[in-house]
């Protein structure tokens, strides 16, 4: 029975996980393309959006930090 993950294992895992952000991280995007087209967009809105995109971009960070280091 093992007892810990395999390097393969734990990167396939980071690997989901940062496409999961991605996802997301575009659908804000696509958020953020759409409060702009309205005829008065609303400044906090896209203030909240883009701090949800800086959200996404430091866990990408250190995703990518977490993968460097196996």
């Amino acid at each position: 029975m093992a007892t810990s993950l395999s390097k393969e294992e734990k990167t396939a895992i980071i690997n989901n996980h940062q496409k999961n952000i991605l996802l997301n991280k575009y659908n804000i995007e696509i958020s953020v393309i759409e409060e702009n087209a309205k005829e008065t967009p609303d400044s906090t809105m896209l203030t909240e959006l883009n701090n949800q995109i800086q959200e996404c971009n430091d866990k990408l960070t250190a995703l990518q930090q977490e993968l460097d280091s196996l």
